[in-house]
């Protein structure tokens, strides 16, 4: 019998869906967006219903594309989903609230007193989470105090993953990682806490029961196949957090390997075998790998990317009389500039919009230093690059103090599609990148790692590969490597002390500590 296997990238504005063959080939692709809604300052939410629409959209779409094919074919789906979001609902599973997204500030204020209070460190010793906003964790204990008749009416607690697995299956599971990210698991044992449970005011009943990544949840209800025309004996396996998915796709599955994810923010997620958030640097988290015994650590770096996008509006797609260049054109021109700069931006030091180096949230603001008559926008670009680079660098310094090793980088995301910047990430940081290359189906759409990943533990899951090392290898996909220039490393050296004593100025000028 052959086999299909399907990817789902449950993401935070749209839902994406790649069809596989057992060699790794494409057969199919589908993408559906939605929308978050804003109904007060700082809430972000989520109409479950339009995540559900979606997928069933995307599998509709799957199997319009690809369905004369798939008479006789075994076919296994798991999804990568986001995380940390939370979903209130009923004993038999009908929502009672919308999505409260991990986007949502809501809950910053008891955040806060909780940290005040120390509690942080509880929650990190049991959880391998800091505490955030946007976590299930506080997000509860917020309905509790502030919506009591929400917090009344449910009796059970989603992750999206979750919801979705049980609209699909009709069975209650979630995956470790995602599990994880509601900061309510033990990192150790993978089992619910009692602790964190009571913290915000719950029992580890009323969330699902964690069953390991690749393992079959079940099939499809009959009402699925008949909505999308998948076979109704289509099975579910369970997948994992998008991230943590991503990482998987891309072989970042032992130690010394690490992801860096560039985005609007820039994520940097490492692989141990070991949970011990002891050993860890305290601005590090840690959760649940969807690979068999592994954790991931990672860190957030703020809103990196979203600096050079800023200038690029600014000075790129908002300049001129004329027609506003696209996006792509705008890209284009400054690509094509940045090509007449040198390392060190003519002496232009960049600070990203999030504030720097361990800016408090709330106080953030970026800027340029030294910035003369003869630099040119380019000259800032490339500053605000080195900048994001150098937040980089010394985001790994407690890694590297920690003993973890860094013996090679994947790059991606819009950051790694540039023809300068991966070579300014290898100069600053000293290490080596690998920056994965899609194929030509996927360089129309933009890479699908989660959903790689996903495919993978599907394939697993149904038998199809004996591992996971084996389904990585289906997929592995050429990858450009980037090494650091020693010359250039000798300047970036000096950079990196000039742009931590700027940002370190700043601090105290700010009445906090560089």
């Amino acid at each position: 019998m052959n086999d299909a296997i399907l990817g789902l990238d449950i993401g935070t504005t749209s839902t994406k869906a790649v069809l596989f063959d057992r060699s790794g080939t494409e057969l199919a692709a589908a993408e559906r967006a939605y929308r978050l809604r804003t109904p007060q300052p700082g809430w972000v939410e989520q109409d479950p219903e339009d995540l559900w629409q979606a997928l069933l959209d995307v599998l509709r779409t799957i199997f319009d594309t690809a369905g004369a094919s798939l008479p006789g074919c075994r076919v296994t789906l798991a999804l990568a989903a986001q995380s940390g979001s939370l979903l209130p609902a009923a004993a038999d599973g009908t929502p009672v609230s919308p999505i409260i997204t991990w986007l949502d500030g809501r809950s910053e204020t008891l955040v806060q007193r909780w940290k005040a209070e120390g509690v942080e460190a509880q929650v990190r010793a049991i959880s391998g989470w800091h505490l955030y906003p946007g976590l299930c964790l506080p997000t509860i204990a917020w309905l509790r105090q502030h919506q009591p008749a929400i917090f009344a009416a449910t009796e059970r607690y989603f992750s999206v993953n979750d919801f979705l697995v049980y609209r699909l299956t009709g069975r209650f599971c979630t995956n470790p990682s995602n599990g994880g990210g509601m900061q309510l698991l033990d990192v150790v044992s993978g089992e619910w806490s009692p602790e964190l449970c009571a913290l915000a005011g719950i029992e580890p009943g009323q969330l699902s029961p964690v069953r390991p990544a690749g393992a079959i949840i079940g099939r499809i209800t009959p009402e699925v196949s008949r909505l999308t025309g998948l076979p109704p004996d289509t099975a579910v396996v369970n997948g994992g957090h998008d991230q943590g998915c991503t990482a998987l796709g891309l072989g970042v599955t032992s130690p010394g390997k690490i992801l860096l994810g560039c985005g609007t923010a820039w994520v940097v997620t490492g692989v141990t075998d070991v949970p011990d958030v002891d050993a860890l640097p305290p601005s590090l988290d840690l959760n649940f790998h969807p690979a068999p015994q592994r954790w991931t650590v990672s860190q957030s770096l703020g809103g990196l990317g979203a600096s050079v996008e800023w200038l690029l509006r600014q000075c790129w797609q908002g300049a001129g009389d004329g027609a506003v260049p696209s996006r792509t054109d705008a890209y284009a021109a400054l690509d094509s500039q940045l090509q007449q700069t040198m390392p060190g931006a003519n002496g232009l030091l960049g600070v990203p919009l999030s504030g720097g180096h361990a800016a408090p949230a709330g106080e953030q603001g970026g800027g340029l230093w030294g910035l003369r008559l003869d630099h040119s926008r380019a000259d800032m670009a490339r500053a605000l690059m080195e900048g994001a680079a150098y937040e980089l660098r010394w985001a790994l310094e407690p890694v590297q103090e920690a003993g973890l090793p860094i013996e090679r980088m994947w790059m991606i995301g819009g950051a790694a599609q540039s023809p300068l910047w991966p070579a300014i990430v290898a100069d600053v940081t000293g290490r080596p990148l690998s920056l994965p290359q899609a194929g030509p189906e996927q360089s129309r759409r933009g890479q699908q790692w989660p959903a790689v990943g996903a495919a993978i533990l599907a394939g697993v899951g149904a038998g199809v590969y004996d591992s996971v090392r084996e389904g990585q290898a289906r997929f592995r996909r050429p990858a450009r490597q980037v090494e650091p220039d020693p010359d250039r490393m000798r300047i970036y050296d000096e950079g990196f002390a000039a742009y931590q004593q700027l940002v370190g100025a700043a601090r105290l000028r700010q009445g906090q500590q560089p």
